[in-house]
């Protein structure tokens, strides 16, 4: 007889792992461009293998591909292709001024959902939707608003 098991909420968080081609350049991005900080990190040898990193209450982890082994190997095509990062902001379009300020090709908020949207890549295609809520109409771009 199988015993009554009480399950509850005990998630904590949900942290994305990424695969990157180069880990150097895409922690460049998160953190210079993005402004993430890094929360811990994996050094064998003197060498960045593995990365969490942190902005405000969102995290993400990056590792590289290996070009062979059991673990990470990298799969055909792009590595972000099909993938989508929905970040939850208290200002999305703040956001989007700060990303453009540092050069990122950040794409110019819309109102989509009830939310302001705008979208960038990073640098293995990984789709990055940086989000807050409105009561702006749906499909009010930025620039309506600020023209």
């Amino acid at each position: 007889m199988a015993a009554n098991v009480q399950i509850g909420a005990n998630l904590l968080q949900v942290v994305p792992f990424l695969g990157v081609t180069d880990i150097d350049r895409s922690v460049r991005f998160y953190i210079d461009n993005l402004g993430f900080t890094m929360k811990h990190q994996w050094t064998p040898e003197g060498k960045l293998r593995w990365c969490w990193l942190t902005r405000g209450g969102a995290s993400l982890m990056l590792q590289e591909f290996v070009k062979e082994g059991h673990c990470g190997v990298r799969p055909e095509g792009t590595p972000g292709q099909g993938v989508s990062l929905c970040f939850q902001c208290e200002d999305a379009v703040a956001l989007y001024r700060e990303f453009r300020s540092r050069g990122i090709d950040a794409k110019e908020p819309f109102v989509g959902n009830s939310m302001w949207v705008t979208v960038l890549s990073d640098p293995d295609g990984y789709k990055l939707d940086f989000e807050s809520v409105t009561d702006t109409p749906e499909d009010t771009k930025l620039s309506e608003l600020e023209g």
